[in-house]
């Protein structure tokens, strides 16, 4: 068995303790406020921002600890200087020099107890602390090691979806390699180059689930970086270049890339003669290199996904960031001014964008106001917890669905109140509860996205189906701000996807009038590449639209 055991690493922050908990069937109880929780920060992007103010924090107190530790040490200086210039100037003669009873007395005060007193200073000690204890204050606040965790995914999940360079990256770019090389897909106003730690504690993330594929592409720069630094020092890395090798070396052994293996874990002898547990890994890597010659020509695949079958078409709809330039050659897609005969809208109709027909999607331009939208955030913002899917009969948290969710009821906020209006006079449907579910607020992560999915229940076991109400038969998802790259709604089967519109709304039909669902409705939220995207989701049952909505034998209806 290969020899893997490392020196121990910074322990893991423990369970997130949750102070109020949510029970929620599909948001048809009240929204409970209570203390908020920075648990999950990594899967909310508003989560992410509040840690700024804990960081000035921090940087206070480091401040006043530099402030400290800095007249600690000029002081020290003055003390070398006093002590220094006597043995320049006075103590060459030290007979002449002792003669003096003051001089004698002033020698012998210093080395009984000066020299005490400094060497066993506390105010290095009372420093530390101090600034320990400022720390301690805001570590309520700080992100767990599952946020380091969750925003190291974030960034391979946008690096794979959005097939980014990772060198690009590493510089602060959103790049991808094209054959006449590096192409930017997004110009940042600012950009941060990463640092070999920065590199490597992704690399690890990804290596930690032994996915070597990203490791790989991770620590190949960290040990690069690593490389060029070698010998000095930062206070805040917690890798090494020895580190960095180490994993690296056993990521390439276990793609099966011994050779290379091999090459770095002698790059770590060198560096450290004196490692045995790297010994015995050459001679390991030298008897099977023995045995069966190098395969030069190793191909790493990347890992599978939940949504394998699915997964190139809707990367290639990401990277189209919502853009289909032949998507306007269909002349039955078209925009209008829409009122659905209701006399609410004649005075104001609502600007329709016609999508798709099949499935029937459309856009409703600027369905809410910026005062409407700030309203909504501001006022969900307390309650947002990790958003659930359904899971047979129970809901749980996935890495498929990377966000932060409230429930607001219409009766929370005169402007819920008014976009349930809205929506039921340009729909005609019933959005009165229960047949048609609170409005649900999510804000998404760090890469946050919603793998392809439907939003009508595809099991009889589905929670939806308690509510007694029947099947999700439309969706409404209001876009309360805009993303400046990414974020788009992808239609997996119909081939399309419709970018983040500020104030915008899509509406589709989840299922056939003859109550069965509809295929062509898979989506997907894909991955926000930058910004900090909101949206609202109102979800119409079944029941109570049979009227507004009547049923028909017809499968194609």
């Amino acid at each position: 068995m290969q020899d893997r055991t490392h020196r121990s690493t910074r322990t893991h922050c423990g369970v997130c303790i949750r102070s109020f908990k949510v029970l929620l069937v599909l948001g048809f109880i009240s929204l409970i406020l209570a203390q908020q929780t920075l648990c999950e920060m990594y899967t909310s992007v508003v989560n992410v921002q509040q840690a700024i103010a804990v960081e000035k924090e921090l940087l206070k107190y480091l401040n006043s600890y530099i402030e400290d530790e800095t007249l600690r040490l000029n002081d020290l200086k003055r003390f070398y200087g006093k002590v220094s210039n006597l043995h320049a100037n006075v103590f060459q003669g030290a007979g002449t020099a002792m003669a003096n009873p003051l001089f004698a007395y002033t020698l012998i005060k210093r080395l009984q107890s000066e020299w005490l007193n400094v060497v066993y200073s506390n105010e290095a000690n009372e420093n530390t602390q101090a600034f320990k204890s400022g720390y301690e204050k805001e570590e309520s606040r700080l992100p767990k090691f599952e946020d380091l965790q969750g925003a190291a995914k974030g960034l391979m999940r946008l690096q794979d979806v959005y097939a980014l360079s990772v060198k690009g990256l590493v510089n602060g770019l959103f790049q991808r390699d094209a054959a006449g090389g590096a192409v930017d897909i997004y110009r940042a106003v600012n950009s941060i180059t990463l640092s070999g730690d920065d590199c490597f504690l992704i690399g690890k993330v990804a290596y930690e689930m032994e996915d070597y594929y990203h490791s790989v592409l991770w620590l190949e720069p960290a040990a690069s970086l690593f490389r060029r630094a070698y010998r000095t020092w930062n206070t805040e890395d917690e890798g090494s270049l020895e580190d960095v090798l180490d994993h690296l070396a056993f990521s390439h052994f276990k793609t099966g890339n011994v050779s290379y293996a091999l090459s770095l874990s002698r790059e770590i002898l060198h560096l450290d003669p004196s490692n045995k547990r790297v010994t015995r890994n050459i001679e390991k890597y030298e008897k099977i290199l023995a045995a069966s010659p190098a395969n030069s020509d190793v191909l790493i695949q990347r890992p599978n996904t939940t949504y394998l079958q699915t997964r190139n078409t809707y990367e290639w709809l990401c990277q189209t960031l919502g853009s289909q330039p032949r998507h306007y050659e269909n002349p039955r897609l078209h925009c209008d001014f829409h009122t659905n005969s209701n006399p609410a809208l004649v005075l104001k109709p609502m600007r329709r964008e016609v999508v798709s027909l099949q499935p029937y999607v459309v856009l409703y331009h600027s369905f809410i106001s910026d005062h409407e939208a700030k309203t909504i955030k501001e006022f969900s913002a307390p309650g947002l917890q990790r958003s659930v899917v359904a899971s047979g009969v129970k809901q749980s948290t996935v890495e498929y669905r990377i966000s932060k969710s409230a429930w607001l009821k219409d009766t929370a906020h005169p402007v819920v109140q008014k976009l349930d209006q809205r929506i039921a006079a340009l729909t005609g449907l019933n959005v009165h509860p229960p047949y048609a579910e609170y409005l649900q607020v999510v804000n998404y992560g760090i890469g946050g996205h919603y793998e392809p999915h439907f939003d009508h229940a595809t099991s009889e076991s589905s929670p939806l189906y308690k509510l007694n109400t029947g099947n999700r038969v439309a969706t409404f998802m209001i876009y309360l701000n805009s993303v400046e790259a990414g974020g788009s709604t992808a239609f997996i089967s119909a081939n399309f996807s419709v970018p983040v519109v500020k104030n915008a709304a899509l509406f589709w039909w989840n299922l056939h009038r003859n109550g069965k669902g509809n295929g062509d409705t898979l989506h997907a939220g894909c991955p926000v590449l930058v910004g900090d995207k909101w949206v609202a989701n109102k979800w119409v049952h079944e029941f109570g639209q049979e009227f507004q909505r009547r049923c028909s034998p017809n499968p194609d209806d």
